[in-house]
């Protein structure tokens, strides 16, 4: 099974294999049960990448052949890569440091919202918000805002008001929890954020970048890995895929 064949793991099909009925992907992920291996990374399709004409030349290290006009992945270095991502995040866990989990490919935010849950982290799924690092006193505000807010409607304080305003405010809310939600706790920069999608995701790349905080990164053949610091080459478009990479991570921030 080829990329172009590995696009239908984005189906219902593959998508009830791999969440419970909640749509929460890690609820019941069995951790103890995970093996970190070159045969548990064939079976997820971790090694297919794009087609070879878009593939990204300084990607050509972690590439192992060409079949059929597919870039395929050499699974020995990701294994070598990931457990270099795996022993950065044990340093950042253990110095008291959030990691940030980013993933808005649309497909994947209940995937990346699960992950960031599981492990008690923060996340962004729907959209980066510019300025959510470089700007991060004004985005904090807002967080704070929101937070107090959300806490006195779920305490009745909004019912001295009109059904108009509470209406308003509600609407309101709901808008800026959409944006901010997966942030709203997290009160200073993290030690570091994790990334599904180097392309989708790059304003967030390029602004931690800026402020030097360390980028982990799946990268397929169509990126660039040196716009990450723990760059791990695997496949970005399946489902099977970025799930069992970020069961790796989990299991690491958790234990």
């Amino acid at each position: 099974m080829l990329k172009n064949e590995e696009q239908e793991p984005k189906s219902t099909k593959v998508e009830a294999q791999t969440k419970n009925d909640s749509g929460d992907y890690f609820a019941d992920f069995d951790f103890t049960g995970l093996k970190l291996d070159l045969e548990t990374m064939l079976k997820a399709g971790v090694h297919f990448g794009h087609q070879k004409s878009r593939r990204d030349p300084k990607m050509e290290q972690y590439i192992y052949t060409t079949r059929k006009g597919i870039s395929i992945i050499d699974l020995q270095k990701t294994l070598e890569k990931i457990e270099e991502a795996l022993k950065f995040i044990q340093e950042v866990k253990a110095s008291g440091k959030k990691i940030l989990f980013v993933g808005t490919k649309k497909q994947f935010h209940n995937l990346i919202k699960s992950a960031a849950l599981k492990c008690q982290m923060p996340y962004v799924v729907d959209r980066w918000l510019g300025g959510t690092f470089t700007n991060f006193k004004i985005i904090r505000s807002r967080a704070k805002y929101l937070k107090e807010n959300l806490s006195k409607m779920e305490k009745g304080e909004f019912k001295v008001y009109t059904k108009l305003e509470q209406l308003k405010k509600k609407e309101e809310l709901e808008k800026l929890e959409k944006k901010m939600g997966g942030i709203m706790d997290m009160t200073e920069l993290p030690g570091a954020i994790i990334v599904t999608d180097i392309k989708k995701d790059s304003l967030a790349v390029k602004e931690a970048r800026q402020l030097g905080i360390p980028v982990i990164a799946i990268a397929d053949t169509n990126c660039n890995p040196d716009l990450a610091d723990y760059p791990i080459p695997a496949n970005d478009d399946a489902i099977s895929s970025v799930r069992l990479i970020l069961a790796y991570i989990c299991k690491t921030i958790i234990e």
